[in-house]
């Protein structure tokens, strides 16, 4: 029998409808000036903005200086010129380059026994972006797209995974940009690059195409791509078929990744820095619907010549982005769900080389996270007098992504359900979490 729908013709009933049962959204949604215009509309406002566990990561490619940042040695040869300060929490000091993060420690968990294998920048980022080592020839998909799998909303306008990434160099982590990001989960779990010169550009639908014809054509589109890509098993179908509907959903939500929108009073707060505009972006694209926002900016923390005089610039704006970040998230009671990271893929040395830069050095260094399920005040594990090694609680990469996702509420000794495909654990070996770093 056909089953046919009456509807009370309001627009609100009208664009529920057409969103989030025929997956096809409104040419009058595509086309608003703002997407708080779209938010007024409560059945999508309503599940846009569900409440969720959310994450930034704010990726600090080349590798920061633990010295110049969470593990200060004062007094030592390798301290550098600028000395520790006292933080809010009795006994703990940071550098004297970070006084307003010093003053929310108790906000922050700052893990100080990182010590982890690869040396190199490609391999660095790779493991400390999936969670482990490859095992070649498959895929281990990047934090943000198993975040985004297991807490996005795909019927969501706003894409779940986004990389904010104004700068397209950046030596090795340009090659790893260019790779598989989303791994085995598939193609819509791949992350939308904006950022700098990185817009959405040809959004507006043509004048000569209706309403009606414009989602008649998109249905047919769908359907028949649809057809193809199980006919076929297709993973370039599925593919092709998860840009279009992500296409759809930037249609709509194009507003939010134009900094220009954003409060001026915000974005003098932040800083007029690509790192820190786009730490703001991300703030706001997590506040209107989004998952995961990884922040990075090419390589600039790789100081291999100049390390002082290039920490004294960015270390900073650092400091400054994440406590306007975490302090504007809990103003907004957002900080208990959503988890800031700061880190990049491994540390740097305790000496200077004959460049007055500090090179690679993975075996013993800082990150810090706050927020979204991680126990602010807490400082975990420590190095030996002159920072050479990790003298108390080493983390590896495995138990740093148990405690990410345990924070974020997703299990990290579930198995994948890959068929016909070797048996992979979000963390293997049964890896447990941190749980003095847990709420």
């Amino acid at each position: 029998m056909k089953h046919t729908h009456k509807t009370c013709g309001s627009p609100e009933h009208l664009l529920h409808r057409r969103l989030f049962l025929q997956g096809t959204m409104a040419a009058s949604a595509a086309s608003v000036a703002s997407f708080n215009g779209l938010f007024s509309v409560p059945a999508l406002a309503d599940e846009t903005k569900r409440r969720g566990k959310k994450c930034i990561l704010l990726w600090l490619c080349g590798a920061p200086s633990q010295f110049e940042t969470w593990d200060p040695k004062p007094g030592t040869p390798f301290s550098g010129p600028f000395g520790a300060i006292p933080t809010n929490l009795p006994g703990v000091q940071i550098s004297s380059l970070m006084p307003k993060c010093a003053g929310i420690m108790d906000k922050l968990a700052v893990i100080r026994s990182m010590s982890t294998e690869p040396g190199e920048h490609f391999q660095g980022i790779d493991v400390l972006t999936r969670g482990d080592k490859p095992r070649q020839p498959f895929v281990r998909p990047i934090l943000g797209s198993v975040v985004a799998e297991q807490l996005g909303h795909l019927d969501s306008p706003v894409p779940q995974f986004i990389l904010l990434d104004p700068c397209p160099e950046g030596n090795e982590f340009k090659g790893f940009k260019a790779g598989n990001w989303a791994g085995w989960l598939g193609a819509q779990y791949g992350p939308v690059r904006a950022g700098g010169e990185y817009s959405i550009p040809n959004l507006n639908k043509l004048d000569t195409i209706s309403d009606i014809d414009h989602q008649d054509r998109e249905a047919l589109r769908s359907f028949f791509s649809k057809k193809y890509e199980n006919d076929r098993r297709s993973q370039a179908a599925g593919s092709l078929n998860a840009a279009f509907d992500r296409v759809k959903g930037l249609m709509s939500c194009a507003p939010l990744f134009d900094l220009n929108s954003l409060p001026e009073a915000d974005r003098q707060r932040y800083g007029a820095g690509a790192f820190a505009q786009h730490a703001l972006q991300a703030r706001h694209l997590i506040e209107n619907g989004s998952t995961f926002v990884m922040v990075a900016n090419g390589m600039p923390w790789d100081n291999h010549v100049f390390q002082h005089e290039m920490h004294q610039m960015l270390v900073p704006e650092l400091d400054n982005v994440l406590y306007q970040l975490v302090t504007d998230l809990e103003d907004r009671g957002m900080l208990e769900d959503t988890l800031v990271i700061a880190m990049g893929e491994f540390g740097r040395s305790p000496w200077l080389n004959a460049a007055r830069g500090r090179d690679h050095y993975p075996k013993a260094w800082s990150l810090a996270m706050a927020g979204g399920g991680i126990r602010g005040g807490v400082v975990h594990g420590a190095t030996d007098p002159l920072g050479h090694e990790v003298a108390e609680d080493a983390v590896d990469n495995r138990q740093l992504f148990a405690t990410i996702f345990a924070a974020l509420g997703i299990d990290p000794r579930e198995e994948y359900d890959l068929p016909d495909l070797p048996t992979f654990s979000r963390v293997e070996d049964g890896v447990a979490p941190i749980e003095q770093l847990l709420v």
